[in-house]
């Protein structure tokens, strides 16, 4: 075998994983050394993902064809991103889902979590109801001679801002790969997702300084968002597997997490295989979004995988707990942070060209739909601490939950409330009240009759959650 840097398929991957490390880094001494990122609350994996994007974009414009052709490796090319992204998502995903949970005795009876969980689907609705009606608007007004996949492409809003520049790189790259499709669809989608971090740092940001000073609440001084500290209790679970015998215990983490990634894929093909075969009609609608939407298969058999291996504990079967959610937690956060970084960096300006224009309304339309909705709805659910709860929820609606958790540090340090916790138990509960969403996604881009459908549905299900949301209360808990 050739080890040369001839061998670039031996090399490349190690290339680009090098300069996603020294992006990580370097942002990460800008995130902490320089005051205007610093006082931003940025992400430093956005940073990162910037900072990537602005020397590709750059270089691409300075070196000619011919120059980066004679390299034995184009730092530029964006496959290997596109890859990461892809499988980032899933993988942290199945690690977070892999954690062994705890029972809130203090939660039962209440409807905090799932209404959490509506929250945040309802707010996917209000950006997929304002993205559809601005680009069927477009499509009639101005782009009809471009294919029908455009007048669904405002679906893409809910996918960048509310899920984040994963999901909006699987469904952008599908709208792109459809027969008469999204020319530019990827990078469509990931611009959209960028454009939600800048949202979640700018307005959140604004926002909680006009509150600090209509309130004259105090903003926690950024030397301490570095983080808690971690104890023992926090490392070692009860009658966990040791730190270190014949397999290092990291490795049994990593193999749970790789080997249920490995379910996911061989599920998914099987699944595909057999549509293809049996009802290629449907397999032609269903393949993208199997695919596409891996990371929630992945979700559900890292449940299963839980609750296997709990009821093996419980049976005897098993004298030991595997998980430890302390390592599990770094292995998503290690997925995400590469995940972002790679969708980011991954954009091609080019691409968006002559998509400008309903890239600009659909990112000002998301941050101000988005802020209105969950400003009314946060007033409502959690009127006891609405403002942190807000925060955080804004900060996670267009970003992602690590953005949510910052802005939310800013007015809540300690975590005295429960805002933080609702982003979590509110995310489990919105798997189950998005799946129909998925379903959706899938549909608009068919037809210009079925993109109309799709939005006339997301209405219907918006009041049905409204009515879950408003109308449905929790049963009282009985005074102590």
């Amino acid at each position: 075998m050739n080890f040369s840097a001839s061998n670039t398929g031996l090399w490349n991957v190690i290339i680009q994983i090098g300069l996603i490390a020294l992006f990580l880094l370097l942002a990460n001494v800008l995130r902490r050394k320089v005051p205007f990122f610093k006082k931003s609350l940025m992400p430093t994996a956005v940073l990162a993902g910037f900072l990537f994007l602005i020397l590709r974009t750059a270089g691409l414009w300075i070196f000619k064809a011919e120059t980066l052709e004679k390299l034995p490796y184009n730092p530029f090319d964006t496959t290997i991103l596109e890859m990461l992204t892809y499988h980032g998502i899933a993988i942290g995903f199945i690690a977070l889902s892999l954690r062994v949970t705890k029972k809130d005795e203090n939660a039962k009876g209440a409807l905090v979590a799932p209404k959490s969980g509506a929250l945040i689907v309802s707010t996917y609705l209000v950006q997929g109801i304002a993205g559809l009606a601005i680009t069927l608007l477009l499509y009639y007004v101005f782009y009809r001679a471009q294919s029908t996949v455009f007048a669904a492409s405002g679906i893409l809003l809910p996918m960048g801002y509310g899920q984040g520049p994963g999901q909006a790189n699987n469904i952008g790259s599908s709208f792109e790969a459809m027969e008469n499709g999204l020319a530019g669809g990827r990078s469509f989608g990931l611009a959209i997702a960028a454009a939600g971090y800048l949202c979640a740092c700018i307005v959140g940001v604004i926002y909680i300084n006009v509150l600090a000073r209509k309130q004259k609440r105090e903003r926690a001084a950024h030397e301490d968002l570095s983080g808690s500290v971690v104890t023992v209790a926090d490392f070692q679970d009860e009658n966990e597997i040791p730190i270190a015998e014949s397999l290092d215990k990291f490795s049994v983490q990593a193999a749970l997490v790789l080997l249920v990634y490995l379910l996911t894929f061989l599920l998914s093909y099987g699944v595909d295989s057999l549509l293809t075969r049996f009802a290629p009609g449907i397999a032609k609608t269903v393949s993208p979004l199997l695919w596409g939407f891996n990371f929630i298969i992945g979700t559900l058999l890292a449940m299963i995988t839980r609750k296997v291996l709990g009821a093996f504990r419980k049976a005897k079967a098993m004298t030991r707990q595997y998980q430890n959610n302390y390592l599990l937690s770094r292995i998503s956060g290690l997925a995400f942070d590469i995940m972002i970084v790679c969708g980011i960096a991954s954009i091609n300006i080019e691409d968006l060209s002559g998509l400008w224009v309903p890239f600009v309304l659909l990112a000002v339309a998301g941050g101000v739909a988005t802020f209105f909705w969950l400003r009314w709805l946060s007033k409502k659910i959690y009127p006891t601490y609405r403002e942190e709860a807000f925060v955080s929820m804004y900060g996670m609606m267009t970003g992602t939950i690590s953005s949510g958790v910052m802005l939310l540090r800013e007015i809540d340090p300690s975590f005295e409330t429960p805002a933080a916790n609702n982003l979590l138990t509110g995310s489990a509960f919105a798997i189950v009240f998005g799946a129909p969403m998925l379903l959706l996604i899938g549909l608009a881009p068919q037809t210009l009759a079925l993109t109309w459908i799709t939005l006339g549905l997301l209405f219907i299900y918006l009041a049905l959650l409204l009515v879950f949301l408003l109308v449905v209360k929790g049963r009282k808990k009985k005074p102590e």
